[in-house]
């Protein structure tokens, strides 16, 4: 997809989501919790939990254009733009953790509470509340470096972005640390065991682990993933399998077996992850398959822009333009499997 039809992509979702409110009611100042201009930060003392965040953007008096994003680099709304007199009102449900990004520390624990950022080449806002969400419906990530929130940019995981693309009433909770395997995401006490006692009835758990099971076993690895469901299930949560996005490595204008998740002891883990899917009936959405027909659309020279490559010579990790078509396609994927979220999608 290209940027063009991305940015008119943004547009229409966000204009689904935003309600028009009388310019003479928004008030002038900023609410005491904020301050700047470019950008414009607010932190909100709150305990760790989902949040409904409600927000005037626009001016009275003059043109914006607006974004808003929060915690670890969040984004929970792509820009909008607004003439002057022109506000509108938009919420959005978020989560709220200690640590606010990586779940095990990595790049820093963050400031505690809420921290909201508005950027874009004009940021304005008026009224802001942040009030306890009720009742949202939960979709928890379970993956690795190419899904969390990542601290510093350029690196971005798609959990970063797929927010943006949800409305209130449901929210994000990423639970992705770099740099685990299916086997260490179970073991370490911040990912899986702190998440599975937050999982309520009906809340979504997607998982996409692979990347850094490069020496597992096909049975290990299918067992793994196995308690994982299970797990999942004893919560009354709904598991969803996803296989890892390829890397960027090609052998001519094919990806090799390397890039499409073949590991080190001949495994074909995205096969084992389908065949788990079937066996005991879990959704899957195939982001191998998805990422695969991308990335060799684009070709080796285009794709760059999806990955790392020029900045840190680096194949695995994505950019904001990536992570931003990784997200584009798991709401593909969540779309075609109808899962409850899809009622969520701006």
């Amino acid at each position: 997809m290209s940027l063009k039809r991305l940015a008119l992509l943004a547009a229409t979702v966000n204009a689904a989501a935003l309600v028009p409110i009388p310019a003479a009611a928004a008030p002038t100042a900023l609410p005491p919790q904020c301050s700047g201009t470019a950008p414009i930060t607010c932190s909100f003392s709150v305990a760790p939990g989902n949040y409904d965040v409600t927000v005037d953007i626009g001016s009275p008096t003059k043109a914006a254009s607006t974004s808003m994003s929060v915690e670890a680099r969040r984004q929970v709304l792509s820009a909008v733009s607004t003439t002057a007199g022109q506000v509108v009102r938009t919420t959005a449900t978020v989560n709220v953790r200690n640590p606010e990004g990586q779940p095990t520390g990595q790049g820093g624990n963050g400031t505690a509470g809420l921290q909201i950022t508005f950027s874009g080449s004009a940021p304005a806002i008026g009224s802001l509340t942040v009030t306890p969400a009720s009742a949202p419906l939960v979709a928890y990530l379970a993956g690795d470096s190419t899904v969390c929130d990542q601290p510093t940019a350029p690196y971005t995981g798609w959990g970063q972005l797929l927010p943006a693309r949800i409305r209130g009433g449901a929210v994000v909770a990423n639970y992705g640390d770099s740099g685990e395997s299916s086997g260490s995401f179970l073991s370490n006490s911040a990912l899986f065991p702190r998440m599975k006692p937050l999982i309520k009835s009906k809340d979504l758990v997607f998982i996409q682990l692979g990347h850094n099971d490069k020496t597992t076993t096909a049975s290990a690895f299918r067992d793994n993933l196995t308690r994982l469901v299970n797990g999942v299930r004893e919560r009354g949560g709904i598991p969803v399998l996803m296989t890892p996005p390829v890397r960027r490595l090609f052998n001519g204008t094919k990806l090799t077996s390397t890039a499409l998740h073949v590991n080190s002891k001949g495994v074909d883990l995205p096969s084992v992850i389908r065949a788990l899917g079937k066996s005991a009936n879990v959704p899957v959405i195939d982001l191998t398959a998805k990422s695969k027909a991308l990335v060799e659309s684009m070709g080796p020279s285009a794709s760059q822009a999806l990955y790392l490559t020029r900045e840190a010579n680096d194949n695995t990790h994505f950019s904001v333009h990536g992570a931003t078509e990784m997200a584009n396609l798991v709401v593909q994927g969540v779309r075609e499997l109808n899962l409850s979220l899809a009622g969520f999608l701006r």
